[in-house]
């Protein structure tokens, strides 16, 4: 086999560094060409002095001019909101790990898919905005969008047992967050630093965030229906604290296929990287007998409603998607930045949906509109 040409768009993050160390002891079958990263520069340098990439990506103006000042005479620098756009359309690459949390990845997403490349996209978001142009795109490029987040590689690798006409469901495990045994007055009271206390995954502030809310169930549910031809109704949440069993398909005749694993991101992302091989890797072996006991229970939608929203965006489509993204995240910066409470995330959602002027077949201009607007309009209400 030859060297794979690996693009790392998000390296400076969680997934970024977790890729970096699945790749660091495979250099001699796979080959960093390409690293992107949002402000931290010097981080970036970092990598790049370890990994020799051919090009270097900076979305924010002023990080990316004091890499270019750095390193621009080593390795040629991209920068500004583009710069990873321009990263995956001038880089000559086999895989793409799309590491980057938010929907500012989603033009670098699509070309990369149009280039028919093989993605491994730890990225939620784009497919809930956009999956009802990258499933399409992808069957007819020959692009391969493999899934790194732990639920949707384990169904990804428990459908390889039948075919998609004999699913029955898919059965998305979640932790429950720091907030699963909460009552919803104590979580209408909930710090920024209770929301931040993941019992399970270290993961960036926002997507802990959104396992609090338990809205990252609920875009995974709607990225479920793209990546697997899935209707709303075929799939379900279950709770799961130990966070083993990564998630389950249920076929029609009653057979049931888990992925169980140490809760351990490396796994996944190296997955996406090699598959269909399997080969070894740094994360550490599962031990049934230390786990013991495993704990499965319905989750509680009257104290989560995001899990409604993400159904009910599964089943509509459209500019949905990408309305419900935007506003959570425009929402979560704000209880970030202590403006609104913790409580007030998904109801600040729900309002902005049902405001929204729906597109039911949208391109890909109507999508960037929706999500301006979703944006705009949370910071409108939160000012009123």
């Amino acid at each position: 086999m030859k060297r794979q040409r690996v693009v790392i768009l998000g390296s400076t993050g969680s997934i970024g560094r977790s890729a970096l160390e699945v790749l660091a002891p495979m250099r001699e079958e796979y080959n960093v060409v390409g690293l992107a990263g949002g402000s931290r520069w010097e981080r970036l340098a970092a990598q790049a002095m370890e990994y020799h990439p051919e090009v270097l990506a900076m979305t924010d103006a002023t990080a990316g001019k004091r890499l270019a000042t750095e390193m621009g005479r080593r390795f040629r620098v991209l920068t500004g909101h583009d710069a990873m756009y321009q990263l995956v359309d001038l880089c000559d690459f086999d895989c793409v790990i799309v590491g980057v949390v938010g929907s500012i990845v989603l033009p670098a997403t699509v070309r990369a898919v149009e280039r028919g490349k093989r993605l491994a996209i730890a990225n939620k978001e784009c497919m809930v905005v956009a999956g009802s142009i990258l499933a399409p795109l992808a069957t007819e490029t020959g692009a391969e969008i493999i899934p790194v987040d732990s639920e949707h590689s384990a169904v990804f690798q428990a459908m390889h047992a039948g075919r998609t006409c004999d699913v029955r469901r898919v059965i998305l495990t979640a932790s429950g967050g720091p907030f699963r045994t909460w009552s919803r007055e104590q979580m209408s009271a909930a710090t920024l630093e209770d929301a931040l206390r993941h019992p399970t995954w270290q993961m960036g502030p926002k997507i802990t965030i959104d396992s609090a809310t338990m809205m990252n169930k609920a875009l995974e549910i709607v990225e479920a229906r793209w990546l697997f031809g899935l209707a709303h109704d075929q799939i379900d949440v279950v709770v799961h604290p130990e966070s083993i069993v990564h998630s389950m398909v249920e076929f029609y005749d009653g057979s049931v296929m888990a992925q169980l694993g140490t809760p351990d991101m490396r796994t996944p992302i190296q997955y996406a990287l090699t598959y269909p091989a399997r080969l070894k890797c740094p994360s550490a072996r599962l031990d049934l007998t230390a786990a013991r006991t495993l704990h499965f229970e319905a989750p509680d939608a009257e104290r989560f409603p995001a899990l409604r929203l993400g159904h009910l965006v599964a089943e509509r489509g459209g500019t949905a998607g990408a309305v419900v993204n935007a506003a959570n995240e425009s929402a979560v910066q704000l209880f970030r930045d202590g403006l609104i409470r913790f409580s007030e995330i998904v109801p600040s959602v729900e309002g902005v949906l049902e405001r929204h002027e729906f597109v039911g077949e949208p391109g890909l201009e109507d999508l960037m509109r929706a999500d301006a607007w979703a944006r705009e309009e949370v910071l409108r209400c939160t000012a009123c």
